[in-house]
C-alpha cells in the first residue's frame, strides 16, 4: 500500500492544562501519513483519484479552530478520527509536537497510529 504523507503542516489552537494556557493560542507543528492506493491518481493524473492533502491539512487546521484540548493525545486522536472517517483512510499515524516553557527550547509531542497497518493488509 502507498502513503500520502504531510510533514510540518501549523495548527493554531488553544492547547495545554494550566489555565495560562487555556487564554492563548499556540502553535502544534503536525506530521501526518496515511495509507492510500494512489496507482489511480498516478495514471489518470487527477485530483479527485487521490486523497486531496490540502483537504486533508484544512481539516486539521479547522479542527485547531474549533475546539480548545488538554493535551497533544487528545488533538492527535482527534486528527486521526477525522482523516480516518473524513477521508476513508484505514490506516494514520499522526504525530504533533509543542513547544514547552521548560529550561531550555524543548519540544514535546505524541506519535500516535489507528486502523490497520499498510503492511498488515493482504
Amino acid at each position: 500500500m502507498d502513503r500520502i504523507f504531510i510533514q510540518g503542516l501549523k495548527v493554531a489552537a488553544v492547547i495545554g492544562v494550566h489555565e495560562w494556557e487555556r487564554r492563548i493560542t499556540q502553535t502544534l507543528c503536525v506530521d501526518l501519513s496515511f495509507a492510500a492506493d494512489v496507482r489511480r491518481a498516478a495514471a489518470s493524473d487527477a485530483l479527485e483519484d487521490t486523497v486531496d492533502y490540502a483537504a486533508v491539512a484544512a481539516r486539521l487546521r479547522a479542527l485547531g479552530e474549533e475546539a480548545a484540548f488538554g493535551l497533544v493525545e487528545t488533538f492527535a486522536e482527534r486528527c486521526a478520527e477525522r482523516v480516518m472517517t473524513e477521508f476513508d483512510v484505514s490506516w494514520v499515524r499522526v504525530g504533533v509536537t509543542k513547544d514547552v516553557a521548560l529550561p531550555g527550547r524543548t519540544e514535546v509531542g505524541v506519535v500516535i497510529e489507528r486502523g490497520v497497518p499498510p503492511e498488515s493488509a493482504p
